[in-house]
């Protein structure tokens, strides 16, 4: 049983590692002051500002990745994740290594608490801050500027929950690290890092010079929230920001076709066969709101190098014509109101969903939204390259997956399972096409 003193004890011992390895790998960004807070607000992310990053020791550069094609972002990640390797024992190389077709990629990481369904890999609350820092520095060369302010600020946010709601679920704040594949910048392997609102599985290869992020889960709790500093963060502002954006870009009949259509969600832990329903086609649509439609997907697609970027843009855009899109939930930015939006686009080579989750799952704090608006689960997937095909994607057994799943304590979560739990989703049924206001509510109080 969790007691307030041993929770007080964890969140001390959480706070302490993720604030002072998130300031000396970067991820902290000290541009962002009070005065500016409104600015980094409206954004397309805003990293979790800390005016004192300044005087933090760091063994990496304090920005993400530079390079400008694929073969560098490649041999940078690459020969980050071979520092990393090298402030290890043979023991902790053991756990974080896999081969690189190792099945259990694909059921050791979750949208759940990692006390829910056990990561592969190391966690970074068991390393030394020299090896934290270098963990990081991982996700330093991998991700564009972009992309690691968003994965700052869905990260500050699970720190942000810990220690102000009244959830005693103390995973909050821990993220695990795993290599599948021997990193290279000649042969292929995978970066799979997260959490409960995270779950990157980046996939690069340098034989063929490419990199894929399906499948990969972002998720966000609360959908806003003040760091230590009194800075206003703001995750996925970028994301709505570009859904808006191609939403007004439509006409009354595209809008009501768009929101006719059957929202979806394949998630972690599911086998998908990807129907894409009824909705909206990217055949229906103007050359601009094609760009528009693309530059929302890219929130999730286009998470490192230009170059990189450029060539998964293309291979959506070839096929975009046989995507469907669907929508329901309000229709308007303004997150005072309403419970948030779903929308899933669903075609041959690109797989989006986002449902907002109405439930705080016991994740409760005074004055801050924790659920609808303030609750959002995501995926990216390729239906024809998830895992750059190495591997097919499992069926997890209940919430437990990956290796050696725990439930955990679910009565410290003060939720349940969701009734039938196929796999780790917070969907009812995530392999069929259904409305998101179903789907939403059966994920209730799982988890936060």
């Amino acid at each position: 049983m969790t007691t307030p003193t041993t929770r007080r004890t964890r969140m001390r011992r959480h706070t302490a590692w993720i604030t002072a390895t998130l300031m000396s790998a970067g991820l902290v960004l000290g541009a962002c002051s009070t005065e500016d807070a409104s600015t980094s607000a409206s954004g397309s992310s805003s990293a979790t500002a800390n005016t004192s990053v300044s005087t933090a020791s760091s063994s990496t550069d304090a920005s993400s990745t530079d390079a400008d094609s694929t073969s560098g972002t490649i041999s940078d990640t690459a020969t980050a994740a071979e520092a990393f390797l090298d402030t290890l024992s043979d023991e902790e190389r053991e756990t974080v290594l896999y081969d690189y077709d190792d099945e259990t990629k694909t059921t050791s990481w979750s949208n759940f608490p990692v006390t829910f369904v056990d990561r592969a890999g190391l966690n970074l609350t068991d390393l030394t801050e020299e090896q934290q820092t270098a963990a990081l520095a991982v996700l330093e060369n991998l991700l564009s500027d972009e992309a690691y302010e968003t994965v700052s600020g869905i990260m500050g946010g699970d720190e942000y929950l810990l220690e102000n709601s009244d959830s005693t679920e103390d995973s909050l704040g821990q993220y695990y690290i795993a290599f599948f594949g021997d990193p290279s910048d000649t042969s292929a392997f995978e970066v799979q890092f997260g959490g409960h609102h995270l779950g990157i599985n980046a996939t690069l290869d340098g034989s063929t010079d490419s990199i894929t992020f399906a499948p990969t889960h972002l998720g966000v709790q609360p959908a806003v929230y003040k760091d230590e500093d009194g800075n206003e963060v703001q995750p996925f502002d970028g994301i709505y920001t570009d859904a808006f954006a191609f939403y007004d870009s439509l006409t009354e009949e595209q809008q009501e076709t768009l929101t006719s259509g059957d929202v979806s969600m394949c998630a972690p832990g599911d086998t998908c066969d990807f129907e894409s329903g009824e909705g909206l086609t990217g055949a229906d649509l103007a050359d601009e709101q094609k760009e528009l439609l693309l530059d929302l997907i890219a929130n999730w697609s286009e998470m490192a190098d230009d170059e990189s970027n450029a060539t998964t843009r293309a291979e959506i855009e070839a096929t975009l014509d046989d995507t469907v899109i669907a929508w329901s939930g309000e229709t308007t930015y303004d997150m005072s109101t309403g419970d948030g939006i779903s929308f899933s686009i669903s075609g041959p080579n690109v797989y989006v969903a986002l449902e907002a989750q109405q439930g705080s799952a016991g994740a409760d704090v005074d004055g801050v939204s924790t659920s609808g608006w303030g609750h959002v689960h995501t995926i990216y997937r390729d239906p024809s390259n998830d895992y750059a095909g190495s591997v097919e994607q499992q069926e997890a057994s209940g919430m437990s997956g990956g290796p050696g799943g725990d439930m955990g304590d679910m009565d410290d979560m003060g939720g349940e399972p969701p009734s039938g739990a196929p796999g780790q989703s917070d969907s009812s049924d995530s392999s069929d096409s259904s409305d998101s206001s179903d789907s939403s509510d059966t994920d209730a109080a799982d988890a936060a």
